[in-house]
């Protein structure tokens, strides 16, 4: 029974993993990125909501007594 000759394995692999790495290379290197990104601010809104004036207290249901 003959044996599998894997001599070129190493060379097959490395070849394509180069080839992959170029590929890459030059599909990322065609893209387009903005030249200076600027940050959006968010402006701050103003609403006059009727809680936001006052303070309000937010009963748990387990902190009030229990009534049986």
């Amino acid at each position: 029974m003959p044996q599998l000759n894997t001599s070129t394995w190493f060379t097959m692999i490395s070849s394509m993993v180069l080839t992959l790495f170029i590929i890459f290379q030059l599909k990322i290197s065609k893209l387009n990125y903005p030249l200076s990104p600027t940050f959006k601010f968010l402006s701050k809104r103003n609403c006059t909501n009727p809680w936001e004036s006052k303070w309000t207290k937010i009963y748990s249901p387990l902190s009030l007594s229990q009534q049986l």
